[in-house]
This record gives C-alpha cells, structure tokens and sequence, in this order.
C-alpha cells in the first residue's frame, strides 16, 4: 500500500537546475515516485544568509517505503549528488527534506515529520501550496494559514 509525501529539495551550488533534476531523477529510481513536482522558486537563503540564492521546488511522491527507508534515499541522493555537511544551514550541492508522510506525525532522534520547520519557510509553504493548495498538518491546521507569517521573506517563481 502506497504511502503519500511531500518532499523540500533545495540547492545552491554549481548548476542548481540540473543537480535538483538529478536529485528527482534518483528519488523516483529509488523508489519515491514523482506524482507532482511545484515549479521552481528562486529564494534568498535563511538562517544563514552570505551564500548563494537557491532554486528550491517541492514534489509530492507516492512510495512504499517506510518514513525511515525514505529518510536514507534522500540522504544517499544528497551524498552521491555531492552534499557535504559541514555547516547548519550552509551551502549545498542538494538538500531534500521531507516534509509530511501520510497523516502521520513521527519525532525519533533521526526524523521529525512534519518538518519542524517547514511552517516557518515560504520557500516551502508556496511550492508546496502550489501543487497542494488544500494541503495541512497531521493535526488539522491548514499550511496556507502560515503563509503571513512568512510574507517579508522573498521566493520568485522561476520556472513552471
């Protein structure tokens, strides 16, 4: 039985377009099926912010694997595309956060979903509120509810 998710992907570094095409190209090989993909969305970094501007997207996957099989197919497609963590927050070759699993809430020590910071990132909420206009946490509150609190960050359609 086929689970529903929605994944962040994010990059800064080198040819951001093609290493999020890579990335998508590897999630679906791997077994989280692209359904829908948002456009892309040029954005400001946050957190820290003398870097490079992203190019972020979000897709919704249909996948059998368990929210923990998921989690290891993000990060070996953000090892073999080149990520290196060395900094919170830092640049990056490709980050995929996933974002909501089903309806289910889950905190282990390696896994929090939803993400626990996607409500506080436009360059979530608007791609993901793109291709999910209805979309809301596992406990009901619905995500286009947070989109004010975000307002002053900036996120530019790029690409459909």
């Amino acid at each position: 039985m086929s689970a529903k998710a929605f994944l962040s992907l994010g990059s800064n570094l080198g040819d951001r377009k093609a290493t999020l095409l890579a990335a998508l190209d590897a999630l679906d090989r791997g077994g989280a099926r692209i359904i829908r993909r948002s456009s892309l969305y040029e954005t400001a970094p946050v957190g820290k912010i003398d870097q490079p501007r992203f190019l972020n997207l979000v897709v919704e996957v249909a996948t059998d694997l368990t929210p923990a099989d998921l989690l290891a197919l993000c990060q070996s497609v953000e090892r073999d595309l080149g990520r290196v963590r060395k900094e919170r927050w830092g640049p990056r070759t490709v980050d995929i956060d996933i974002l909501l699993y089903d309806r289910l809430a889950i905190q282990t020590p390696s896994l929090t979903i939803p993400h626990p910071e996607m409500t506080r990132r436009r360059f979530v909420l608007v791609p993901l509120l793109e291709i999910a206009p209805d979309a809301s946490l596992p406990d009901g509150r619905r995500l286009n509810a947070f989109l004010a609190d975000v307002a002053d960050q900036d996120v530019r359609r790029v690409e459909d």
